[in-house]
């Protein structure tokens, strides 16, 4: 049985490494896994699976996809998680999130097979919406108010108007247990754990909302999407909103683990996301609704309080 070939472009990063890590734990080992890395190859990652196929690419150049054509071949999904996802590194660097978070270079090279049986799923952000109600569908207007966002609708446009199959994924504050590799960003639950242990007094805005969603459900969603496209091979164009069911602040995520862990809730102080300058301009509110995921692939992400449990509760495993 020949195998069906996974890639994941920008494999070394937070979603990237726990959604290679989540394919290769299907029973049966039904895929060829293979991932794209930028920078260095993450040595920890490969001393663990190491059956997976690594390749150093460029996404501004395209530089390094000509060898996966010839050592891997056409994948059957690509899954696109690279990016540059800092809001203020693109606010200082319009060009350079544009050049990175547009995947010209992967769909030009994707568009040189002759076959059309790839299927796309790409990684978008809830920050393409404005920010101004709540609960957003993946039909209500996208205006971004950041760079950033800018990029990542651009993206969104490129890939639907650019490939035959598709799915886009509007996805929130991912949030889960660490990596095998260690990824360069502070860890959201994480970082808000370890700042409470302290007993120092903290403040969190209580005026900013998201839809955190847990990162084993934004793995299953992917694992659902790649059976779906194998299995019934007809053509697939996906917009979907990919957040957990809670609407919640920082203040709100952070007192979810000062109750977890019997911190006290004092230590955290309300404040105005206005009051703070960092640099770039953030939307208020693009908590998003998600019926359409719960319909479409009848996945229920879990309770924002569940999936801090289970992360805390992996992080003292470790």
């Amino acid at each position: 049985m020949v195998k069906k070939r996974v890639l994941v472009v920008g494999g070394t990063g937070y979603l990237g490494q726990q959604l290679l890590q989540g394919f290769s734990e299907i029973q049966g080992d039904p895929f060829d896994l293979a991932f794209t890395y930028h920078s260095n190859p993450p040595q920890a990652l490969l001393d663990a699976l190491p059956y997976l196929l690594a390749f150093h690419v460029d996404l501004k150049t395209g530089q390094g996809f000509e060898a996966i054509s010839q050592t891997f071949g056409q994948p059957d999904v690509v899954v696109n998680c690279a990016a540059l996802s800092a809001p203020r590194a693109c606010e200082m660097d319009p060009s350079a999130a544009i050049s990175i978070n547009v995947p010209s270079s992967l769909v030009t090279w994707l568009s040189n097979f002759k076959e059309t049986s790839t299927l796309l799923i790409q990684l978008s952000t809830d920050q393409v919406y404005e920010g101004v109600k709540s609960f957003y569908k993946e039909e209500d207007e996208t205006v971004p108010v950041n760079v950033y966002g800018e990029s990542k609708v651009a993206a969104e446009k490129y890939v639907s108007e650019k490939c035959l199959n598709f799915a886009i994924l509007r996805s929130s504050i991912i949030f889960g247990p660490h990596t095998i590799s260690p990824v360069p960003k502070s860890l959201p639950i994480q970082w808000i754990d370890g700042v409470l242990s302290k007993g120092e007094k903290m403040e969190f805005f209580h005026d900013e909302f998201r839809c955190p969603v847990y990162v084993k459900d934004v793995v299953t969603i992917i694992q659902v999407l790649t059976s779906r496209w194998m299995s019934e091979a007809k053509q697939m164009q996906l917009l979907l909103n990919v957040g957990g069911p809670d609407r919640v602040s920082r203040l709100q995520m952070a007192e979810a683990v000062a109750h977890i862990r019997g911190y006290d809730i004092s230590l955290i102080k309300p404040v105005s996301a206005s009051s703070v300058d960092r640099g770039v301009k953030s939307p208020s509110d693009i908590s998003m609704n998600i019926d359409k995921l719960v319909q479409t692939l009848n996945i229920s992400p879990i309770s924002f309080i569940d999936g801090v449990r289970l992360t805390l509760t992996a992080e003292a495993k470790s």
